[in-house]
């Protein structure tokens, strides 16, 4: 693990997306709110949080971070194209990537067993790291968006 401890404590945010592509009937079935499991979006939202609390737990090199904000968005780019936003946010000494982009990797994982009933050919796509600022690199801000 990377020694930190000589590192100020700044705000640091990371933005971290993923995409999934399904059927039109799996689409309308997470929009309707009635999937079998419950509603998708909301339960894929908690599970997000969460991840951005286990993300130490989960990649071994990752530090333990105390996490004072996460931000889920979902948003439809087109009729069967759902797009996972998580924004997580914390003061310390390292950042926050890895938490935002674990947190956006569950829950299009969270969404694809909450609908794989009924679509199995659901696919989980570009989970990448979209903006972060604070700490000694910087900001950073990916040219073109996937």
């Amino acid at each position: 693990m990377v020694d930190v401890s000589d590192k100020p404590p700044t705000f640091r945010q990371a933005i971290a997306s993923s995409e999934l592509v399904m059927l039109a009937a799996t689409a309308d079935l997470i929009r309707s709110g009635t999937a079998s499991k419950g509603d998708v979006l909301s339960v894929a939202r908690i599970a997000a949080i969460q991840a951005t609390k286990l993300t130490q737990q989960l990649i071994p090199l990752c530090h333990s971070i105390p996490i004072e904000s996460v931000a889920v968005e979902f948003e439809w780019i087109d009729r069967i194209r759902l797009r996972c936003r998580v924004t997580v946010g914390t003061t310390g000494r390292t950042g926050v990537e890895m938490e935002a982009m674990t947190a956006a990797s569950v829950a299009a994982l969270t969404v694809y067993d909450m609908v794989k009933s009924v679509d199995r050919g659901l696919e989980i796509h570009r989970v990448v790291l979209e903006e972060k600022s604070g700490g000694k690199s910087g900001e950073f801000v990916r040219k073109t968006l996937p």
